[in-house]
């Protein structure tokens, strides 16, 4: 059994309309969910397929941090589907830092983290003080390298071009040339 901490304003997502969301996600994953609503737990039991129930804890903890169920249930479609979290506490100093890097990260009227999504292929989500990216591994990894850029203080225009050079490299098959 395994245990995973769902922010409270998380809950009612995570439970979904009656009931709905929870019972999609221990049919899909086959597994028992036990959420207490009080203290933002989930205790995750697998009751099928082992392996279909190792994926649960980051399905409950895509949904705690932020993503759709739709976009969380996403990683039960296809085994190389992974779900990242950077905490963007350990990057920052202070609160003021963290919302100035968090501004950096979504950008403009949410402009940079589109950006993100559209050129890597992958979801993204800043929630609270993480990044959440849900993604094909070279998706995950394009959007970890850009978010990092960002938070050591690089031009917007540098993480743009990068993140271009990676959509040429991951529609295109690998070009050699480029990195």
């Amino acid at each position: 059994m395994q245990h995973v901490k769902v922010p409270q304003d998380r809950i009612g997502v995570l439970i979904g309309d009656g009931g709905e969301t929870m019972r999609e996600i221990e049919s899909q994953a086959e597994v028992r969910l036990d959420i207490d609503s009080e203290s933002g737990s989930v205790a995750i039991d697998s009751v099928g397929d082992p392996v279909t129930g190792l994926v649960a804890p980051d399905i409950v903890q895509a949904i705690g941090r932020g993503f759709s169920p739709e976009a969380a249930l996403s990683l039960l479609n296809d085994e190389m589907r992974m779900f990242d979290l950077i905490d963007l506490d350990e990057q920052t100093r202070n609160k003021n830092d963290l919302q100035r890097q968090k501004g950096r990260l979504i950008g403009e009227n949410g402009r940079t983290r589109q950006l993100m999504e559209e050129l890597s292929g992958a979801e993204v989500v800043i929630y609270g003080s993480t990044l959440g990216i849900i993604g094909q591994p070279e998706e995950v990894e394009a959007v970890r390298r850009a978010a990092g850029m960002l938070l050591d203080g690089a031009p917007h225009g540098a993480v743009y071009s990068f993140l271009e050079r990676k959509h040429n490299e991951l529609t295109r098959g690998f070009d050699v040339s480029s990195d």
